[in-house]
């Protein structure tokens, strides 16, 4: 993973295996929690401890 302290839609839906589409998807439905957004242009930002979170939840769902 890269070192910026946070990640874009496009990037975490990279780190996770899916693609942006079903990252949205997955919110909307309630299955991940919505991420922060970024005060000036609302776009989602992603920590690292939210990937981690992520993919645990992923492995949950796939058992």
């Amino acid at each position: 993973m890269i070192n910026n302290k946070f990640l874009t839609i496009e990037r975490a839906a990279q780190e996770l295996g899916i693609s942006k589409q079903t990252l949205y998807r997955y919110e909307k439905k309630g299955v991940f929690p919505k991420p922060q957004r970024n005060a000036i242009n609302r776009w989602r930002q992603y920590t690292h401890e939210d990937i981690v979170k992520l993919k645990e939840i992923m492995r949950g769902h796939s058992e």
